[in-house]
């Protein structure tokens, strides 16, 4: 049984709703699973500025955050992160580059890594945030586990091969939450492959 960490920037809850559902995706292959949210670092003057991540943010206070141990005990790790001008979020970048020492003792390589985002318009540059995104897993060492196009749902769920992506400015939708845990499940037994 592989391990599966789902790590996550969200401000507003729609990557929090795809963190679940990669989370449940790779639960029915058999994996164990964590999924953690990445801590907050937004002024608060920034997050009262918009009522739905003021509410997000209240609403997860409580919520396990992302830590090294988390990458350290994965066999696969899936991050998600909002597009933030075609890049990650900058509370996921801050995270990412405390890695450097696991990075330099080898604990980031030999894993099964993917990622998935959300943006505020259809062409607000999710493809470019993962790609981005996958830059580190290079760097990492990481086997990079994408859903190209293996299943037909990616094709209902707008299409993109490096990752699910959802537009944020509505809920996703029932084939975004589809091509998600297709993502876990996938993701799940590429592992299991790994490790055997």
């Amino acid at each position: 049984m592989p391990n599966v960490a789902i790590i996550y920037y969200s401000s507003t809850g729609t990557n929090h709703a795809m963190a679940q559902a990669v989370g449940e995706g790779a639960r029915s292959a058999g994996a164990e699973v964590r999924v953690r949210l990445i801590a907050e670092t937004a002024p608060d003057a920034a997050i009262d500025s918009n009522p739905a991540w003021r509410a997000f943010v209240d609403k997860t206070k409580d919520e396990p955050r992302a830590s090294h141990d988390d990458l350290v005990w994965a066999d696969a790790v899936v991050i998600g992160t909002p597009t933030r001008f075609g890049n990650v979020a900058s509370q996921l970048k801050a995270f990412i580059d405390t890695t450097g020492g696991l990075w330099y003792q080898g604990k980031l390589a030999n894993k099964v890594y993917a990622g998935f985002t959300s943006a505020n318009t259809v062409h607000g540059g999710q493809e470019s945030t993962l790609l981005a995104l996958y830059n580190t897993f290079y760097h990492w060492g990481g086997v990079i586990v994408t859903p190209g196009y293996t299943d037909p749902l990616v094709f209902k769920s707008g299409g993109n091969p490096y990752g699910p992506s959802v537009t944020a400015e509505r809920a996703p939708t029932e084939h975004d939450i589809a091509h998600a845990t297709y993502l876990g499940r996938r993701v799940a037994e590429m592992a299991k492959k790994l490790r055997a």
